[in-house]
């Protein structure tokens, strides 16, 4: 029983044992660990960093104070610095030791430049100058345009001109326009196109395609005119008009340019030009404004689709100088009302786009005695509504109403818009 009771005692050291060098090794594990991570963080530290982090930003120049290559971006020897001459700086300069915690840099004001800086500026319109003789027009500076000024102008139109003696031609290029005005009040841009015209006898008629949602088109377009000899070029004049596309209805005209050609040398080879887009003497809709409607009749089902797409010029309604304007469609069969809609009311403008779609219901085969009342009023929630203008489209309307109702009578099936006066309510 005695040797039994020894052998028990043994068993009873060897886990101590273990746990002790368990303890040892792992402490040594954990000091070699440490010692090796230190010696990596300094050998890190004390390393050149790679050259690719000079050009991580594009035209920023960042550089720790340990980075002494020579191929650094934007370093300034001092040898070549008294050479080259003092140019504007434009690269940003980001000092890695004003970093915050966050690693933001700290914001800088931007240098305004000066009177004089802005004297020695000259603006560059165009970067042609091959055999080229500028008008007097296109050394006008527009740094000398005042704001009310601008708030005025439509626009500046770039073209140039040229003659080719060998096939005897005339070329006119269009190169662009600046500054137009936005037709779109809802998207705040224009669709411009211009067409040109020689004048006086109107032979020659041309136009750019159409540039979406643009207040500066670049057009770059050459239109040549042959069998126009170089001394009719004088007697000639060139007419510019600008205008701006729209899909439901005729085009908006932003504004034209009428650019005589007497006095105009071209034997010297290509003029550069520019002028003042003015506005076109139209006439516009006096008294009640403008509405544009689209019709269509459906033979077949018998029916009567109305759209009212727009309204322009409307008067001025309210104090404030603005209308809150909305339409109401009345469908009458021999003077009798038997329908009524009305669209939404658009609020403080004199120009309304609705796009708002009715159809009706004819009770008769035929439009002989079906006529369509539209009345533009002015929502006013204290009062009663006021009629800005009246528009009635019908067999025996005169004018417009009536050949818009022949149209839509010969015409079925088919959709057709046009402008119409509105009358006295």
């Amino acid at each position: 029983m005695a040797p039994i009771t020894a052998n028990r005692e043994e068993f009873d050291e060897i886990p101590t044992v273990v746990g002790i060098f368990s303890a040892f090794g792992l402490v040594f594990t954990v000091s070699l660990f440490a010692w090796i991570c230190c010696q990596r963080k300094s050998s890190k530290a004390n390393k050149t960093p790679p050259y690719k982090f000079v050009h991580v930003l594009k035209g920023v120049d960042i550089y720790p104070e340990n980075l002494n290559s020579k191929k650094k971006f934007g370093a300034d020897d001092k040898g070549e610095a008294k050479n080259k001459p003092i140019m504007p700086k434009t690269s940003l300069h980001l000092d890695l030791e004003k970093q915050d915690l966050n690693g933001n840099f700290p914001k800088t004001i931007p240098k305004v430049p000066t009177s004089s800086d802005v004297e020695g500026f000259t603006p560059k319109l165009f970067p042609e100058r091959e055999k080229d003789s500028v008008s007097p027009d296109s050394l006008k500076s527009t740094t000398s345009i005042s704001s009310e000024e601008k708030q005025d102008k439509l626009g500046t139109l770039f073209f140039s001109l040229e003659y080719n003696f060998e096939k005897k031609a005339f070329m006119v290029n269009i190169k662009e326009a600046s500054g137009l005005p936005a037709m779109d009040e809802q998207s705040m841009t224009s669709d411009p196109y211009i067409k040109m015209t020689i004048l006086p006898e109107k032979k020659h008629k041309v136009k750019t395609r159409v540039l979406r949602k643009t207040l500066d088109p670049a057009f770059d377009e050459t239109f040549t005119f042959y069998g126009i000899p170089y001394a009719q070029i004088q007697d000639l004049s060139l007419h510019f008009m600008i205008l701006s596309f729209d899909r439901f209805s005729r085009d908006d005209v932003i504004g034209e340019v009428l650019f005589p050609l007497s006095g105009i040398e071209l034997s010297e080879g290509r003029m550069l030009m520019n002028k003042e887009i003015i506005k076109k003497n139209v006439r516009k809709s006096s008294g009640r404004g403008e509405l544009l409607i689209s019709l269509c009749y459906q033979s077949t089902t018998n029916t009567l689709t109305v759209v009212v797409l727009k309204a322009r010029h409307l008067p001025k309604a309210d104090v404030s100088g603005l209308s809150d304007p909305y339409v109401k469609v009345n469908l009458y069969h021999a003077k009798k009302r038997i329908s009524k809609k009305k669209t939404h009311v658009k609020k403080c403008t004199p120009n309304a786009v609705f796009n708002e779609l009715f159809v009706f219901d004819i009770p008769c085969e035929g439009l002989e005695e079906i006529s369509i009342e539209f009345l533009v009023l002015d929502s006013d929630r204290g009062s009663r509504n006021d009629i800005i203008g009246r528009l009635t489209l019908a067999a025996s309307a005169e004018g417009t109403a009536g050949e818009h109702w022949k149209e839509i009578c010969e015409y079925p099936r088919r959709q057709i818009a046009k402008w119409h006066m509105l009358c006295d309510g």
